[in-house]
């Protein structure tokens, strides 16, 4: 067997319709679009949601909800990952650099330390924002708390 001699398998492969080539094909007059009517024409193209003249469902439930545009979003990281990061690297103090070169914070992302797990070691923080119990946790051991 080589290569010049391989074929498709015995009725694998079709012919293409040829759509509007004469009333002896078979396929002429409308072209198997039907009669009259936007999708008969030529440049038809459905609007998304659109139901045919009918009131479309995004219209007919009401709004609800509020989106407040002055939000500020935080990457959350627990007290666990700080001293996971002072294990391994044997830091005394945690930056938002560190945070980032480490892969838990993208390097356009607010941090906000919060109080999940426990630490043990005296760790100078630094982030843009501390829960309560989590600044508390850091300064009991004798570390500090930097707000960015």
């Amino acid at each position: 067997m080589k290569l010049n001699n391989l074929k498709p398998a015995e009725g694998s492969v079709h012919s293409r319709r040829r759509l509007g080539r004469g009333p002896g094909s078979g396929l002429g007059g409308t072209s198997t679009r039907g009669t009259k009517g936007a999708k008969a024409r030529s440049g038809y193209k459905k609007k998304v949601g659109f139901e045919g003249g009918q009131m479309p469902l995004q219209r007919r439930l009401p709004k609800s909800g509020f989106k407040n545009i002055n939000r500020i979003e935080y990457k959350p990281i627990n007290l666990t990952v700080i001293q996971t990061l002072v294990d391994a690297k044997q830091l005394t103090k945690v930056t938002v650099a560190d945070l980032i070169a480490a892969g838990y914070v993208s390097d356009n992302q607010l941090v906000k330390v919060l109080a999940k797990g426990t630490l043990t070691a005296k760790v100078d923080v630094e982030a843009n924002a501390f829960s309560k119990t989590a600044e508390e946790a850091i300064t009991k051991l004798g570390g500090t708390a930097t707000k960015l």
